[in-house]
Parts: C-alpha cells; sequence; structure tokens
C-alpha cells in the first residue's frame, strides 16, 4: 500500500495580517435549549467549551530573501496551551525563523513568549509563555481513535479568531512530508475543514480532548485534511522541553501501524496484534542497505515488540546511533531478523536553523 500523500503544508505568510477577532462564547448553554440540540451538536457545543479556553493565535515576523531583496513578512497560524505553566504547542512550520514571536490569549493577553524548541521533521514547536491563569488542554490516547469518530478543530484561519470546524476521523496512519523533506508517519486524516491559520491547533474529539495538531491540507482539494498524532506529539514535546530540539537516529523507512494477520500470530506464536507496515523506503537509507522491502511488516527492534509507529520511535533516540541492533520482520509469510546499523537522523538545509 503507497501511503504518500503529496500535500501543501499551511504556510504562516499565506494566512495575511488580518486580525477578525471574533471570540468563541464560552457562556453555559441555556438548559431550556438542550432539548433542541441533537446528540452531535451536544457534543461538538461541549467540546468547545472545554478547549476553547487554551487555544492561542500566534503571529510571526519573519526575513524573507526576494528577487528584490530580504524583506520582512508577517504570518499567523495558531497553538495551544499543554501545561498551566506556559508551554505552548504549534507547528514548526509556523514559527521557523522567525524574528519576533507574539501570542494572544482568548481574552486579548498578549504574555512575553519565548521559543523552547522545535522540531521541523515532525512539525512540531514548544513556546512558553509568561502569564498566569492558563487552561491546559488534556491529550487522549491516539493509538485507540477509530475512523469515522468526531473530530472537531480550532484555530484561526485567515485571522479568524476561534473559528470551529467539524467532521470525523476519515483515516489514519497516513504518511505526510514536512517541509523539511522528511516523512512524519502515523497522520491523521480528516474532514474537518482547515485553513491557512489552522496549522498548530487542535484536533479533540468530542470529550474536548486534544487528538491531534492540525499541519496541512491538500489544495485545492476540499475536506482532505491532516494532523499530527497526539501520541507523536506528546513524544517530541518531552523532547523539546528538555533538549530544545530532537537528536534521533533513523533506519529510513515511511511506516504504518498495520494489523498482523492472525494466522501469522498464531503460526510464530506472537502476543501482539499490530506491528509497522514498511511504505517506503528512503534511498541511500540503513533500510534500504540491509535489503528491507515495501511490504514487509517490522514486529521487533533488538528483541522487543514494535506494534505501532509511535514506539518505533521511541526506541530509535540519539542513543542507538550507530551501534548495530536486529529488526524481526515479517515478509510475506516467513518470519526473519535482519540486522541493521541506526544513523544519525541529519536535518536538511531546508529546515536547518
Amino acid at each position: 500500500m503507497n501511503t504518500e500523500v503529496v500535500t501543501n503544508v499551511v504556510d504562516p505568510e499565506d494566512s495575511g495580517n488580518s486580525f477578525g477577532h471574533s471570540p468563541i462564547n464560552s457562556a453555559p448553554a441555556d438548559p431550556n435549549d438542550d432539548g433542541l440540540l441533537d446528540a452531535y451538536s451536544h457534543a461538538v457545543t461541549r467540546a468547545v467549551e472545554t478547549v476553547a479556553p487554551s487555544v492561542v493565535r500566534i503571529e510571526v515576523t519573519q526575513r524573507r530573501n526576494t528577487p528584490r531583496g530580504p524583506r520582512e513578512a508577517g504570518g499567523s497560524g495558531s497553538g495551544f496551551v499543554i501545561s498551566p505553566d506556559g508551554l505552548v504547542l504549534t507547528n514548526s512550520h509556523v514559527v521557523h525563523r522567525a524574528e519576533k514571536i507574539a501570542v494572544m490569549l482568548p481574552d486579548g493577553r498578549r504574555p512575553d513568549v519565548v521559543l523552547v524548541g522545535e522540531d521541523p521533521e515532525s512539525d512540531l514547536a514548544v513556546l512558553r509563555i509568561y502569564a498566569p491563569n492558563l487552561n491546559a488542554v488534556k491529550f487522549a490516547d491516539s493509538s485507540r481513535l477509530r475512523v469515522g469518530q468526531v473530530a472537531i478543530a480550532i484555530g484561526s484561519p485567515y485571522g479568524f479568531e476561534a473559528t470551529v470546524t467539524s467532521g470525523v476521523v476519515s483515516a489514519l496512519g497516513r504518511s505526510l512530508r514536512s517541509q523539511s523533506g522528511r516523512f512524519m508517519d502515523d497522520i491523521i486524516q480528516t474532514d474537518a475543514a482547515l485553513n491557512p491559520g489552522n496549522s498548530g491547533g487542535p484536533l479533540v474529539n468530542s470529550r474536548g480532548e486534544v487528538i491531534g495538531v492540525n499541519t496541512a491540507v491538500i489544495l485545492p482539494a476540499q475536506g482532505i485534511c491532516f494532523a499530527i498524532a497526539s501520541n507523536t506529539a506528546q513524544l517530541i514535546t518531552g523532547w523539546l522541553v528538555k533538549d530544545g530540539r530532537v537528536r534521533r537516529s533513523y533506519v529510513g523507512i515511511v511506516g504504518q501501524t498495520t494489523p498482523i494477520h492472525a494466522r501469522l500470530r498464531r503460526h510464530y506464536k506472537l502476543a501482539q496484534s499490530r506491528g509497522v507496515l514498511v511504505a517506503g523506503v528512503e534511498p541511500g537509507s540503513p533500510a534500504r542497505l540491509v535489503g528491507l522491502r515495501e511490504g514487509d511488516i517490522i514486529i521487533a527492534f533488538k528483541g522487543q515488540p514494535i506494534e505501532g509507529v509511535d514506539e518505533l520511535l521511541r526506541k530509535l533516540v540519539a542513543a542507538e546511533i550507530g551501534r548495530p541492533a536486529m529488526l524481526t520482520i515479517l515478509r510475506l509469510t516467513e518470519k526473519m531478523e535482519v540486522p541493521i546499523v541506526p544513523q544519525e537522523l541529519i536535518q536538511s538545509e531546508a529546515s536547518a536553523n
């Protein structure tokens, strides 16, 4: 299965500099109106009331080279508060190479802000703002998502603050190229409408828990939008808060979480029900050198079971760079051990600071 999707990652400059202040009315719904709301509307309303106080608007100023020489360009995006002490999660492409970053809270405050760290390879960045009385979101476990469940996006498209769109989770396990050219794995596809300026905002479930970070759309298609899964976002956030960057090893595959056929599980007495499908192999990568192929399913790394893309990423930490390891794979019906040496993932010039 080819999971590569050719996309246009939303560029914050395209969002313009309009500043349409239209905050969400977070006043409690009139109990007398509850009977007029169907179950879907009621779920969306409650989710928005829960998460809207955590969503922020981000404005940036960048210096860009043009045929007429360097010039300043303004752009905007979205983000959301993930901790009471002021950590804000957004997209890397929203703040990348920004000379100035400003954050506006739903109540109109503009606190001081610093960039904690960014990771262009996963298109995530963490900011810290200095303000009291912040509302932090709650994260959901994205591994438990199901196609068809409600998905709600909140952000500031084209400068229209606190805009809400809703839809469903259209597909799971997509792969998407970041602006650095690397693949991001385990991406959520949704038909909740996204536009320039939505980048970095939350995608939430009906309980108001974050299931993803809105990141990209296909232009000019309608209803094909993408978000970084919440489990990946939490993993990357931890590294950025700790080190300001993500130093990682890689094997060079495009991966997708996939179920393992019941016959293979019984035959090889596997306790796990899922693995990582190799949907693509990067040229010159460790995976290409050892002969991994599209269609292989990775089920273990160094003898430890691997049940999904996020789990494999957790194993490929900096300590694995240059150290021989063993991948256990299923190739058609055969179980194989493949020796591999993970290498350091080097940011491309397009993504380097």
